[in-house]
């Protein structure tokens, strides 16, 4: 039931407030959490990553413990962190860092935390920002419609097997890759297995949710070789279950539907300036003059909508 989004701009812009409007069309199809990847323009050295910590008691003690990890790696603050707290238990935070020795090491150690305060995204453009509420909470929350940038993605989630907890919410990040997110709407039905195959391997999973998972096969079979449009073509048969994703990076957005089409994706596509989504009402919100809209309604369809001249690739 979930909603997906994804927005491409002609030039460096207010994506999020396209991706807010894109979302709040379909706040109907999930109202449990929403969450926004977003690419800024890239910085050329150090990461900012974007997190949450589970108990705002502990907040202090938690940063303290992070910033040991980090300067064990040979990586600083940049910036004093920004940190958003409310109501809720959690709290959010965004950070500037200096490149760490290692990147793969480094969010290894770092994730030795995430039973209190886990990152959900790194990179040198990536943000992602991702809470319990609507599009319109979130957004207000963490001033996504003031935030520049060139493309992203966007994702109401109604929650169906794992909890509903603001760190199960997409979008996710591709950990340890940095600048890729995925959002999904539907259901692998091979989670379990494929989930085991890449934890043998290395890989680290921080929730129950199955799209986590999608982010990390896909990166992992481009790290082995393939082109961004041979994994996706690969998930089509590989990946078991009802499924249309999105997957982000620098470059652009990529999307696959599987073998039975059951999850809709719509998209205007004008002079580089493009929106998808799953239901048309929502890209009429970002496109208002009458246009032709594209509806991927058939099966074991893949795609790639680069940005500019940059290629789609990890």
């Amino acid at each position: 039931m979930c909603g997906i989004a994804g927005r491409i701009l002609s030039a460096p812009g207010k994506v999020g407030r396209d991706l807010v409007d894109l979302m709040q069309a379909q706040s109907h199809r999930g109202a449990d959490s929403t969450g926004f990847a977003i690419y800024k323009i890239p910085r050329d050295s150090g990461y900012t990553l974007r997190g949450m910590g589970f108990d705002k008691a502990s907040l202090d003690t938690d940063m303290d413990d992070f910033t040991n990890v980090l300067r064990d790696h040979g990586s600083d603050f940049l910036s004093d962190p920004t940190v958003i707290t409310n109501d809720e238990k959690h709290y959010c935070f965004r950070l500037e860092i200096s490149d760490p020795g290692n990147l793969k090491a480094w969010v290894a150690d770092a994730d030795t935390l995430s039973d209190r305060i886990e990152i959900q995204s790194c990179g040198r453009s990536l943000e992602i920002i991702k809470d319990t509420g609507s599009a319109t909470d979130v957004a207000d929350k963490h001033g996504v419609r003031d935030m520049i940038g060139t493309h992203g993605l966007g994702h109401a989630r109604l929650a169906t097997e794992s909890s509903v907890l603001p760190n199960a919410s997409h979008p996710f990040w591709a950990r340890p890759f940095s600048d890729v997110a995925i959002v999904h709407n539907g259901q692998i039905t091979d989670y379990f297995t494929k989930r085991d195959q890449l934890e043998r391997q290395g890989y680290r999973f921080l929730t129950q949710n199955d799209s986590e998972l999608i982010a990390v096969w896909v990166s992992d079979q481009m790290k082995a070789g393939l082109t961004m449009e041979q994994a996706l073509k690969k998930s089509i048969t590989s990946i078991d279950g009802v499924f249309t994703f999105m997957i982000s990076n620098p470059g652009g957005i990529g999307f696959a539907k599987d073998r039975f089409a059951m999850k809709p994706l719509v998209v205007i596509d004008q002079n580089g300036s493009l929106a998808a989504a799953t239901e048309e009402q929502a890209v009429r919100r970002v496109f208002a003059d009458e246009c032709d809209v594209i509806n991927y309604d058939g099966p074991s369809l893949t795609g790639i909508w680069g940005v500019g001249n940059r290629k789609l690739a990890a």
